[in-house]
């Protein structure tokens, strides 16, 4: 009679032998000539999170090998499949998978949460940030996209409907903010799904330190071939207040032709935001299931994928690049000049609309309005856009 035992390690070691090809499968599903780089990467997951989670050795039991671990995990998060459907396959309990997810995750987030997810705290940083994305979406003075993401659940036990969003879910609201490379420079996931995108971001930090100054914004400075100073901001949809830091666009009733332009624009721009939560969920597609962990383990997963997500943009920029959005290849050259010459800018001085907006976010919204349908800030293509 076969012994157990030594039957086990044999189909661990034959597992262990082939998580390349198992991860290759699961994880980036891409064409077999990225498969050099996707081992290379899978190797370095393994070489920097795995003493991370490798244990002892004892008389009891052999412990579970680190790239078994990582194995495992990389399958859940990237196929969704339920710990059930998996202990077949991978000859791992379900209960021991509970506990090994949720030690990888927190593993790949202790080692590269300060590498990859990175806020910037100075103004070079930001100004980088916003050249690309006048560069790329040219739209200037832009320090990053925000939006928020309903990421199902279970309902938890005596919640009542504290998660119960509008979508008609149960979730975890992830506010993220992204660079014009569809990379995440900082992300929020403690939210509830009952609350709303404004109620997170008014109660969280980057807003407080946006507006008191000590996020490191840089100093107001003119637009191109402009001379009056505009702040630095973020730009959201309109479930957000309009402000000085936060530019959104303009309600959709009556809008005039100069309005659609410049909803265009930052739509336009916007729009990295929504294209880097699709990648993410395209990459880890237990983010499209309900998720039948706890809150916590929940909010332990979405960090774990927000980070695996900016370390394969960082280390391997190209992979996935047909999904994105790409910026046109046309020269847009500025004309020299002050674009203000021949247009009533009253708008700009007194602004009027709706009592939530600040004063200096209106005069700020419209400033830019004149700007993108000057000569100096239009593009070729945005009449026939709208």
């Amino acid at each position: 009679m076969e012994d157990p035992a030594r039957l086990r390690r044999e189909y661990l070691l034959a597992v262990l032998q082939h998580q390349h090809d198992l991860i290759d499968l699961t994880l980036y599903q891409l064409r077999a000539n990225k498969a050099r780089r996707r081992r290379a990467m899978f190797d370095e997951l393994v070489a920097r999170v795995g003493p991370r989670i490798i244990k002892q050795h004892t008389f009891f039991r052999d412990p579970l090998e680190p790239g078994m671990k990582l194995g495992l995990t990389l399958r859940h998060l990237a196929s969704g499949n339920k710990y059930a459907s998996m202990k077949f396959g991978w000859r791992v309990p379900h209960n021991t998978q509970s506990l090994v997810v949720r030690e990888v995750c927190q593993a790949i987030i202790d080692e590269y949460l300060d590498e990859v997810l990175v806020c910037p705290s100075t103004p070079d940083g930001w100004r980088a940030i916003a050249d690309k994305f006048f560069q790329r979406w040219n739209f200037p003075h832009t320090c990053g996209a925000l939006d928020g993401k309903h990421v199902a659940c279970r309902c938890p036990a005596k919640s009542g409907s504290q998660y119960f969003s509008y979508k008609g879910f149960y979730s975890i609201v992830l506010m993220a903010l992204a660079d014009a490379d569809y990379k995440f420079i900082w992300a929020d996931v403690g939210g509830t799904g009952s609350a709303s995108d404004a109620q997170i971001y008014n109660d969280c930090e980057l807003k407080e330190c946006a507006e008191d100054g000590t996020l490191g914004f840089p100093d107001p400075e003119p637009l191109p071939s402009d001379n009056q100073d505009v702040p630095y901001f973020f730009i959201g949809d309109d479930a957000f207040a309009l402000r000085s830091t936060m530019m959104k666009p303009y309600n959709l009733r009556g809008l005039t032709n100069e309005q659609r332009i410049f909803n265009y624009r930052l739509s336009r721009a916007r729009r990295v935001v929504e294209n880097a939560f699709g990648i993410l969920v395209n990459r880890f597609q237990i983010l499209l299931s309900t998720m039948q962990h706890h809150p916590s383990t929940v909010r332990l997963i979405v960090k774990a994928c927000l980070i695996l997500h900016n370390l394969m943009r960082t280390r391997y920029p190209g992979l996935q690049n047909q999904q994105l959005d790409r910026a046109e290849n046309e020269n847009h050259d500025f004309v020299p000049g002050a674009w203000r010459e021949g247009r009533n800018l009253e708008d700009t001085q007194t602004a009027s609309g709706p009592n939530t907006a600040s004063k200096d976010g209106k005069k700020q919204r419209n400033l830019l309005k004149h700007w993108v349908n000057s000569p100096t800030g239009a593009v070729p293509w945005q009449d026939r856009m709208i």
